[in-house]
């Protein structure tokens, strides 16, 4: 192993967590869990990962216990006991294996649809209203129901740890509800929880709160931002670094242990006058471990497979990435499609059998493998 590639297979560890590389397999969502519980197929799928050197296990999106959190069919819940029986089989095979795993604590917010599953008359919730054509099609959250969610995500994450998770990641990004909260352009509230950014981060900063109260001082909590959105990815949430900070320092406080920093293409520099990357200024102005993504390991950005193609993305080249970790811009980096196609991802890249890796199409999308 050359001395580049020995950066993303060394140990991390972070009080009582403790990682046997730097490698982290990005949340994806597969869609594969009928009825919303996790079956062998999908304890397999992740088994596979950590049994190849996968240091932290990121899982899909799976939805908090609350009855407008789905917005997809066939996602994994992380309500119920059935559903929690399923994730505890899939920490066991993950542990078994020497690796780590964290669930993603999701509610997809005004993305939701009438008509999806568990219940297809409930509507999307959102921070505000939103009438088409004189029906309601997005519930504007009222204070209890704020309460409610905020509940949801705490029990959520007092499951996780209750099952023998290894911490919790919370969905913060993507334009999602936490998001929507966040984005000027979803969130026209006029109470505390609207406003500037920083009243718009309040229903964040309380969700962590609670999250933390539920789950005690150690268990650690991964918090997922971005500046993009589903709706709009030229979109930015802050446009200097003196605004960054003032996002982050906040949610810092309320109890997250490491930032998971969104991006399309990690190597794009967040802001001018740095080649810093999300992830490396959010390390550098929280001083928390920071998770970088976007694009690794292939030699195309993940939205051009959003539409039906033929297009195939060949595993590209590791040395800009691999530098930035040796310099500690970062500390972790998740790796999304490279590794749902090839389960032996991180092991290839270790051995120097990058000619082995497989190259990922949308057809990858289709099965667990």
């Amino acid at each position: 192993m050359n001395a580049p590639v020995q950066a993303l297979f060394q140990p991390f560890s972070l009080g009582a967590l403790e990682l046997p590389t730097r490698v982290v397999m990005a949340p994806m969502t597969r869609s594969f869990s009928p009825g919303g519980v996790p079956n062998a197929k999908v304890v397999e799928y992740y088994r596979r990962r950590a049994a190849a050197g996968v240091g932290l296990i990121v899982t899909e999106g799976t939805t908090v216990g609350h009855k407008a959190a789905n917005g997809y069919p066939n996602v994994p819940r992380f309500y119920g006991e059935d559903a929690l029986a399923g994730w505890r089989q899939v920490v066991e095979a993950v542990h078994a294996e020497g690796g780590k795993i964290v669930p993603q604590l999701w509610h997809v917010g005004n993305v939701r649809k009438l008509g999806t599953e568990p219940d297809a008359e409930v509507p999307g919730y959102g921070p505000s209203e939103k009438l088409k054509d004189g029906k309601l099609i997005v519930h504007g959250m009222s204070k209890a129901d704020i309460q409610e969610v905020i509940a949801a995500f705490a029990q959520a994450a007092r499951d996780a740890q209750r099952i023998g998770m290894d911490g919790v990641e919370i969905h913060g990004a993507h334009g999602y509800l936490i998001d929507q909260f966040f984005w000027e352009g979803s969130n026209q509230r006029t109470d505390e929880y609207g406003g500037d950014l920083a009243g718009r981060s309040r229903f964040a900063i309380e969700l962590i709160q609670a999250v933390r109260a539920a789950v005690g001082p150690d268990f650690p909590i991964i918090f997922r931002f971005s500046q993009w959105k589903q709706q709009d990815y030229s979109a930015r949430l802050v446009q200097t670094p003196e605004a960054l900070a003032a996002f982050l320092e906040p949610l810092s406080a309320a109890g997250v242990d490491i930032f998971h920093c969104s991006t399309r293409r990690f190597w794009e520099p967040e802001f001018e006058g740095s080649a810093l990357n999300l992830a490396g200024w959010t390390r550098q102005l929280t001083g928390k471990p920071t998770i970088t993504v976007g694009s690794v390991g292939l030699d195309g950005e993940f939205l051009q497979f959003m539409v039906n193609t033929d297009k195939v993305a060949q595993p590209a080249k590791l040395e800009g990435l691999l530098e930035r970790l040796h310099q500690q811009e970062f500390d972790l980096v998740a790796v999304g499609r490279a590794l749902l196609v090839d389960p032996d991802w991180a092991v290839k890249v270790r051995d120097g059998r990058e000619a082995d890796i497989l190259p990922f199409s949308r057809q990858a999308l289709m099965s667990l493998v």
